[in-house]
């Protein structure tokens, strides 16, 4: 770690994670269609139903809805949660490996994501923290330790972080190992979700992607998900016909914004970089949380930058980062993983994500807010 004129840290160099192009989009779009198509015919795609289905345990809406996920993200099956995100990760560690008596797994030897910090602590869980960065230390790990399951988080942890998240997920799996992973932020935003590269399940949620608050997917191994599914029965846990429609319907115009975005993203950094808004001296493209621009700053201010920014029309803060709330561009603080990985970053770095705006607003939003706060 270096330090610039006047105690300005430098940004790491980062590794983003590959990124859905615009072809990758279409050919997922068309696979979700046609899930839906298979699973959700005719009338079925507009009405909804609700409660404790005699012989499904659930809304034949919500039956359907999952069996279309599971095709379209090439799984055995899906279970709809509640709880967002968060809500996911807990049931699919819950019907993994908490499931089979044993409270070990391996992680990346990095912050986790403070939700995620939480599961693992009220889940009592025996983390064996490995660097994955480090594809000798895993190795050594997977071939010593008693540790059944491999817990993966697809984005960066940490803004440096390099390693391959599908290289790991097939390491675990040649060890004989399950794997489970934290897809937020990652589906349809690189071009294969934890399951595609060859885990056992993947936990996200539809909330980041414009679905209903609170709605999130275990996918996968065709029997953990139907722990988790039965550990759901209650009928006021259940996520209910018309939820379940809802996310389907946002999830389809998913896939080609998340392409457009981030050509934006790209865009950002390439102006940023090219000294196009002053009093922004570096950036970097990182997937913290989602693929995103960090900018470093001429002068430690970025605690007050959003409010600046948000006085020209961006957002201060996310409600669900890419949930449908967002829409004009995003300039908030790291993440509070980067930021305990990086804490010397916090006065000086802030993310910038153009959600549906394009570079230019994006640019032209910040440009305005350092000015206000330069004058």
């Amino acid at each position: 770690m270096t330090a610039r004129e006047g105690g300005r840290p430098e940004l790491p160099a980062t590794a983003p994670l590959p990124i859905a192009t615009a072809a990758d989009a279409e050919r997922a779009q068309q696979r979700l269609v046609a899930a839906v198509a298979a699973h959700l015919p005719g009338a079925e795609q507009f009405r909804a139903d609700a409660g404790v289905v005699p012989g499904t345990g659930r809304p034949d809406t919500t039956r359907r809805v999952e069996a279309a996920l599971a095709e379209a993200f090439g799984a055995a099956d899906a279970c709809l949660v509640q709880g967002a995100g968060t809500g996911a990760i807990r049931a699919a560690l819950s019907a993994g490996p908490w499931a089979e008596g044993t409270r070990r797994i391996i992680a990346h030897d990095a912050p986790d994501y403070s939700t995620t910090a939480t599961t693992l602590r009220d889940g009592a869980a025996e983390v064996v923290r490995v660097d994955y960065e480090d594809p000798a230390a895993l190795a050594r790990a997977l071939a010593e330790d008693p540790a059944r399951w491999v817990y993966v988080q697809h984005t960066r942890q940490r803004l440096a972080d390099r390693h391959s998240p599908a290289e790991v997920i097939a390491a675990a799996r040649a060890a004989g190992r399950g794997v489970v992973v934290d897809d937020n932020y990652a589906v349809y935003r690189t071009p294969r979700t934890g399951v595609e590269l060859g885990a056992d399940v993947s936990a996200f949620s539809l909330f980041k992607l414009h679905g209903p608050e609170g709605v999130g997917v275990v996918l996968g191994d065709a029997e953990v998900v139907a722990r988790a599914r039965a550990a759901n029965y209650s009928g006021g846990g259940q996520v209910q016909g018309h939820q379940a429609l809802a996310a389907l319907q946002a999830l389809v115009m998913v896939p080609l914004n998340w392409a457009a975005q981030a050509r934006a993203a790209v865009e950002l950094r390439d102006l940023l970089a090219a000294g196009e808004v002053p009093g922004v001296v570096d950036a970097r493209l990182a997937n913290a949380q989602d693929l995103c621009v960090v900018a470093l700053l001429e002068r430690p201010v970025a605690e007050h930058v959003p409010a600046w920014a948000a006085r020209h029309g961006a957002i201060p803060y996310p409600v669900g980062s890419n949930s449908r709330f967002e829409i004009t561009p995003l300039v908030y603080r790291l993440s509070s993983a980067a930021l305990a990985a990086r804490p010397d970053l916090r006065p000086w770095a802030v993310r910038v994500n153009p959600m549906r705006a394009g570079a230019g607003l994006t640019a032209a939003i910040l440009r305005a807010a350092l000015a206000e706060g330069a004058a």
